[in-house]
């Protein structure tokens, strides 16, 4: 049946002869009491789940192999997240399942800060990767030392469990790292060729620090310390506001994995690290969180259209003796400008380098994110910063002329490119070409593997007579081969800090993806070497995590289905997995019971007038009587980079969603155009027209769910969602004031103008090429269309929001009042864009509920 002739159907004789479940009305405090129970079971259920894998493989006497399994997880009674291992046995029995002990690495150690009370970097860092546990949140490892880094306390400690030549058995003594910097050390890693120094950023600059001896020097001094953020615009190995929120990149500096030896004893250890002068970005204050003191925060903030910081890579070498002492520290840039080299590049979005320390390489991608560049960078090619001009020409002349940056592979699309994380180099074996395996969507629309090898083409050029800037094509390298490894209407997953586990010994990629289905993730092999037959080592009927052991003999899985709250299993992988299917090894994790009244959502697709298949879940209503229709809520996110609906355990959010099922709502999930893992076809239905093809969608699978399961009132519909679901929220109620009574919008975008350079470009191209876009799906400038009646809109918005301001809500407002329509608000005064304080998470739900109750 047409949704049209749903529409007319719904609205027949028979639905007039229908009787209207009436909700229970509760007191404020009554849904107070509800919401305890509800947040009581969901806050077990998803901080049980542990995280952050690391194998740690070992060798005893007789040969075998075995493996410690490090992790982040809660202890049992407590509610900080800690460092845990589980030792994996060589034996299980097999008519038991073995379910290992989590065994604390610390000794008698509080991660958490006093009162929980992190440095403002730290906490703008969890709100850009939403993490919302607190103690341990990331730690680096060094397999080979048994080295552990982390940061708690606002202050950085490391230990040691033995490494490769031997597990420690007692819990570890966390030792504090000393310093003599002001303010807090971010992003902590472990030099990978030399264990004994770490680095960090302080106050927007990049220092190191020997463990042992303690010398600690700054490396570089971009930053001066200023209060004034216009004072202070340059920062060295920093990851700015826009590559953290929209391209996932957390860290502006990678350590070489390897060291070069010098005579004497000495050893040049490398850091590329990206430098940023933010002069030409636009400042923004929002409320500092201190709001008794009346201040505001001032953030670096990049508006669509406006001008992006200018980038470069630099590399730091540090020179050791062999005690350990730092007798040189010398800061080099690229022999000609960044820009010169790479005119097209504006956003570096991902960087590292080869495993033998070789080439230097960066993911470049331009303003329009329709090109993005892989570049290869000798180590070579930088020279000492000088300011004397004619000593820099001389250090310019003595750069060899066949040393070059090589672009080994492009990747063009008239939609957009979404940045992915899968780049492999591969062990070079020839000196004139490279072979690595990456991931494109370019060539299917859908996200798969390649195989590629690209010539390194050495052209002699004399550096001190080039020409500036270069060309694009100057340094682009000629593709000798070029192999699918998967293909098909499916996606290899490769976004949000998605893996790949290439086995270079055996020739086979370890991969997660979508091949059986969209609804589920699974990990699946092949092999690179002779492509063809993809395995999938997971089972069917859940959706998997998954972490591979480096010696490729063991992989740990975390998941879960509607219906199962997470777990976590071990398998052994034996032989080649191409032909053998994995073997159940042991349980780190068992899934934990499901609140008392939780009911697993109903998936189910339809053939929308699209001509595309869309699913959504349905949440029926607990008490439900057939031939009863029952207040609906939709809640909806609808924006990209994001799939709601599939076969995993739902968090907190999702079990709120079963709250409202509980008290007699339905409840509706729809994934349409524009969301993730389904191609770039799909996604890219929302090029140049956000807010204009989502609505659609979203009222068809509504009325499906209507047809199909009977229950849902069509005359008593609310619409709710978050950041993009806000702003969905908003345009559900103008474009489709008939179809949602009520419309609670949260933290949402109103005036695409206002929003960041990355995002909003990537999908909206600028306001000067897109005008007609962005007027069409802003919402504040639409607000004629809302209707006049009071409670049929509710928003809500944290006032220290740093990601979508609270001038969109304020700007909003002020459109609302001038047009003298009604409205609710509710604001959240020392929350961000994320409901963090457990406080207000429960005042939203109970506002939530209690909006519902009264006007839906």
């Amino acid at each position: 049946m047409s949704v049209e002739l749903v529409s007319a159907h719904m609205g027949d004789e028979a639905v007039r002869g229908a009787s209207h479940f009436k909700v229970e009305r509760h007191s404020w405090e009554g849904l107070r009491e509800i919401i305890h129970g509800s947040r009581k079971y969901s806050g077990i259920m998803v901080n049980k789940a542990p995280h952050d894998y690391h194998f740690q493989p070992r060798k005893d006497d007789s040969g075998t192999h075995s493996h410690r399994l490090y992790f982040l997880g809660m202890p049992y009674g407590t509610r900080e997240n800690t460092l845990l291992y589980s030792e994996i046995p060589r034996q299980v029995r097999k008519e038991t399942t073995l379910l290992l002990s989590w065994k604390q690495l610390l000794e008698n150690f509080q991660a958490t800060p006093h009162h929980g009370v992190y440095s403002r970097e730290e906490e703008l860092l969890r709100e850009r990767k939403r993490l919302g546990g607190f103690g341990i949140t990331s730690y680096d490892f060094h397999s080979e030392t048994g080295l552990f880094l982390f940061p708690a306390n606002n202050s950085l400690y490391y230990c040691r469990d033995g490494g490769n030549i031997g597990f420690m058995v007692s819990p570890a003594k966390p030792i504090e790292i000393k310093t003599r910097c002001d303010g807090p050390r971010m992003d902590p890693k472990i030099c990978p060729a030399n264990p004994n120094f770490i680095s960090f950023i302080n106050n927007s600059d990049l220092w190191i620090e020997n463990i042992h001896t303690m010398e600690e020097q700054r490396l570089t001094y971009c930053h001066k310390g200023l209060r004034c953020v216009m004072d202070d615009p340059c920062s060295a190995g920093i990851a700015t506001f826009v590559i953290q929120e929209e391209f996932d990149r957390f860290t502006g500096y990678w350590w070489s994995p390897t060291a070069v030896d010098l005579p004497g004893g000495f050893s040049v250890l490398r850091i590329l690290y990206e430098e940023v002068d933010e002069s030409d970005v636009e400042i923004i204050h929002v409320p500092s969180p201190a709001l008794e003191e009346r201040k505001t925060d001032a953030y670096r903030y990049p508006r669509t259209g406006s001008k992006n910081p200018k980038i470069t890579l630099k590399l730091s070498e540090i020179t050791t003796n062999n005690d350990g002492e730092i007798v040189a520290a010398q800061d080099k840039e690229l022999v000609l400008p960044f820009h010169s080299l790479f005119p097209s590049a504006e956003y570096i979005v991902r960087a590292g380098w080869a495993k033998d320390g070789k080439f230097a390489w960066a993911m470049l991608l331009d303003r329009p994110q329709c090109l993005l560049q892989l570049v290869l960078l000798p180590p070579e090619l930088f020279i000492p910063v000088c300011e004397d001009e004619e000593q820099r020409k001389q250090y310019v002349k003595e750069v060899p002329p066949h040393i070059q940056p090589y672009v080994i592979y492009e990747e063009k699309s008239d939609t957009w490119v979404n940045v992915h994380d899968v780049f492999h180099l591969l062990r070079q074996e020839k000196e004139d070409e490279i072979s690595f395996i990456c991931s494109s969507e370019s060539q299917t629309e859908f996200c798969h593997l390649y195989l590629m090898t690209s010539l390194l083409q050495n052209e002699h050029r004399e550096w001190s007579q080039m020409i500036s800037p270069c060309t694009v094509e100057m340094f682009k390298c000629h593709i000798k081969q070029e192999v699918a490894l998967t293909s098909g209407d499916w996606e290899v997953l490769c976004r949000h800090g998605a893996k790949v586990w290439v086995n270079e010994a055996t020739q086979l990629v370890y991969f997660q993806g979508t091949k059986d289905t969209p609804l589920e993730h699974h990990l699946y092999v092949t092999s690179y070497q002779n492509p063809g037959e993809v395995v999938r080592l997971t089972e069917r009927g859940y959706s998997h995590s998954c972490t591979m052991s480096p010696n490729f003999d063991v992989f740990v899985s975390q998941y879960s289905s509607v219906s199962c709250p997470p777990c976590v299993h071990l398998y052994r992988l034996n032989g080649n997995p191409l032909y053998q299917q994995p073997q159940f090894w042991a349980s780190v994790m068992e899934a934990a019971r499901c609140p008392p009244y939780y009911v697993p959502p109903e998936i189910f697709h339809f053939q929308a007038s699209s001509q595309v298949k869309l699913y959504g879940m349905v949440y029926k209503p607990h008490n439900l009587v057939p031939g009863t229709k029952h207040p609906t809520v939709l809640f909806v996110y609808g924006g990209p980079q994001v799939q709601l609906v599939n076969n995993s355990f739902k968090g907190m959010k999702y079990l709120r969603l079963n709250t409202l099922a509980h008290l007699g709502y339905a409840v509706v999930v729809i994934d349409g155009r524009g969301s993730c893992h389904r191609g770039l076809v799909f996604e890219g239905a929302l090029k140049n027209k956000m807010g204009q093809v989502e609505i659609q969608d979203q009222v068809e699978g509504l009325h499906f769910v209507a047809e199909r399961f009977g229950f849902v009132d069509l005359d008593r519909v609310a619409i709710h969602g978050w950041s993009y679901g806000g702003f969905l929220s908003l345009m559900g109620i103008i474009q489709r004031p008939e179809v949602f009574k009520v419309a609670i919008a949260g933290a949402p975008v109103t005036l695409w103008m206002a929003y960041d350079t990355g995002y909003t470009e990537r999908y909206m191209d600028t306001p000067v090429n897109n005008q007609v876009g962005y007027e069409a799906g802003s919402a504040a400038l639409h607000v004629d269309k809302l209707p006049n009646e009071p409670h049929r809109l509710l928003i809500l918005h944290g006032f220290l929001d740093e990601n979508v301001h609270f001038f969109h809500t304020n700007f909003l407002l002020s459109q609302l009042i001038r047009a003298g329509k009604p409205y609710q608000l509710q604001i959240y005064p020392n929350e961000r864009h994320s409901i963090r304080c457990p406080e207000s998470g429960e005042h939203y739900e109970i506002t939530l509920l209690h909006f519902l109750q009264e006007h839906l």
